[in-house]
């Protein structure tokens, strides 16, 4: 089919370059959230840069590249034409109502003809959507560079201001968290509380409980019309407006008044939030596609792509450190156990047992952590299905984002999550070094989650001996076993005797009898019953500092 001519791109904000930014389609959907859109059928296909309104009747079906809207397409002929269409173009996606976009018909013909296809719920508006997309999209063409949620945020002050005018009152815009997103600029009627909230970006804790205590929150969970809440316990009277996307609850507008409004503010008021959910939504996006775009450009210079890097990294020198168990999957019960046979062979999988079910809630958790401790751009991402963190580690230095900072973060989140711990690699001064410092790091929570390291936070310099083992270890083929160990271990397994413990705890407690006795919770004239017997099995000399060292390697690799 016909393709018509490229349309005017002058409503959307551009790079300087002459090759348009994609993102392809279910990373877009993602960042967009709020239950908006849905990829029903994943066909690849080129990243998204533009968005086009499909006119199949003019033969338009956008170009390479674009997210084609097929709006008021509905019966699945239809719609199956338009895929059609799409694929001859090479056409990024095509989005299409619930109805359609789930047919049957219509999803095998995504299937056949190689297109991507997005289902867009019913409750959402076109109009609205396209403006959050273009918002999405051109964040992605201004690059990791420009602040996120600058503009919108000047909007949403704005939008306070328009409430306040509403209902002649100082607002608050706040999201699910109580957290100041915006304020009017109003404030001759404000009650202390709001004073502290505005000053502290956040509803103090006392407000909260006071709140929630008569009820507040749960109604604001669950309603969607604009309520009032009356005067008691310190506070003054408010109305409270639920921000709410569809089902999803976005956030809150809290207005300070002294007598409930007539029905007519409150059904502005209504309208307002749907704006200001509009608002929500996209700075939401915004935000999430800037932390991927950061978290893709850390996992590229963690593998060895250090171009460019020395311009957004923080000033040298740094470390990478392992973050886990601050929602508590792993560590609740305990340090993950491996056989005997396997622990710190230094072989096979990094985090086998012990790595986090979700790896994305676990960076999720860290992230909210980090930026309510000031740290605005968190270094945060996902490698190897772990959570890591890139952080400037230079003496005397605890701003946010160092490691000292860290240290201290982390062992906060332990006194609430005991299963919170950080893992550090060794500092760093070169960008091209960082890979040496997460594998140092990963090392260290492999011997973490084997019982081999403990407490809170623990980097390579404080874990060398343990890592300086494991690496011995891991050259060592217990099957196959050099020397006299496996003589006594079959001699222990044919004999029901326990000669490889009592080997062990003698070249762990050399010189004392009695410490290597209670180890083995015996009596020290078994203890050296037993040695004196282990010379008619083989021929061991204790006295040699080599056959010491070799003896041990093996002994621990078989897990004594």
């Amino acid at each position: 089919m016909p393709s018509a001519p490229r349309r005017s791109r002058a409503s959307a904000t551009r790079t300087s370059s002459t090759t348009p930014v994609g993102l392809p389609v279910g990373r877009l959907v993602g960042a967009l959230g709020g239950g908006l859109l849905t990829v029903v059928v994943d066909a690849g296909g080129p990243p998204v840069d533009d968005v086009t309104l499909a006119e199949p009747a003019s033969g338009v079906f956008g170009q390479a590249g674009d997210l084609l809207l097929g709006v008021g397409v509905e019966r699945p002929a239809e719609a199956a034409a338009l895929l059609e269409g799409a694929a001859a173009v090479d056409t990024g996606a095509v989005v299409l109502r619930r109805a359609a976009a789930r047919h049957q018909q219509v999803r095998a013909a995504a299937a056949r003809f190689g297109v991507s296809l997005v289902e867009l719920a019913d409750h959402a508006s076109w109009a609205h959507v396209v403006w959050l997309l273009r918002g999405v999209l051109d964040r992605a063409a201004s690059g990791p560079a420009v602040r996120a949620e600058g503009p919108v945020l000047d909007e949403l002050f704005a939008l306070a201001d328009a409430c306040a005018a509403l209902v002649d009152a100082p607002i608050t815009i706040e999201d699910t968290q109580s957290r100041v997103l915006a304020y009017s600029s109003t404030q001759d009627v404000a009650d202390p509380a709001r004073v502290s909230t505005i000053v502290g970006r956040r509803v103090p804790d006392e407000v909260i409980a006071n709140l929630r205590g008569r009820g507040v929150f749960r109604r604001l969970a669950r309603s969607d019309e604009p309520f009032f809440v009356p005067a008691g316990r310190g506070l003054r009277a408010r109305v409270v407006v639920p921000v709410r996307a569809g089902t999803e609850w976005l956030g809150s507008i809290w207005a300070v008044v002294d007598d409930e409004p007539d029905e007519r503010v409150m059904g502005s008021l209504a309208q307002t939030a749907s704006v200001v959910a509009l608002h929500l939504l996209r700075m939401r996006s915004q935000a999430d596609l800037a932390r991927r775009v950061s978290a893709d450009r850390l996992r590229a210079l963690l593998s060895g792509d250090t171009l460019d890097a020395e311009g957004w990294l923080p000033a040298a020198p740094w470390r990478v450190v392992v973050l886990s168990g601050a929602h508590g999957t792993d560590g609740d019960t305990g340090p993950v156990r491996r056989s005997a046979s396997s622990r710190e062979s230094g072989g096979g999988r990094a985090r086998d047992a012990a790595a986090p079910r979700d790896a994305e809630r676990e960076l999720d958790v860290w992230e909210s952590v980090a930026r309510r401790r000031s740290w605005r751009q968190p270094l945060l991402a996902i490698f190897d299905g772990v959570a890591l963190a890139l952080v400037r580690d230079a003496p005397g230095d605890a701003s946010p984002g160092t490691w000292e900072w860290l240290h201290a973060v982390v062992e906060e989140v332990a006194g609430v999550t005991a299963s919170a711990t950080a893992s550090a690699g060794g500092r760093v001064s070169r960008p091209v070094e960082l890979d040496r410092s997460r594998r140092e790091a990963t090392e260290v929570q492999r011997l973490r989650d084997i019982g081999r390291v403990t407490g809170t936070t623990t980097t390579v310099e404080e874990a060398w001996a343990a890592v300086t083992n494991a690496r011995a270890l891991g050259g060592i083929w217990t099957e196959e076993l050099l020397g006299p160990v496996g003589t006594i271990r079959d001699h222990d397994e044919s004999h029901q005797t326990a000669y490889l413990e009592t080997v062990a705890a003698w070249l762990d407690h050399p010189g004392d009898p009695r410490e290597a006795a209670a180890r083995l919770h015996v009596h020290p004239n078994t203890l050296r019953y037993r040695m004196q017997r282990l010379s008619d099995v083989v021929d061991l000399d204790l006295h040699d500092p080599e056959t010491r060292l070799a003896l041990r390697l093996q002994l621990r690799a078989l897990g004594h």
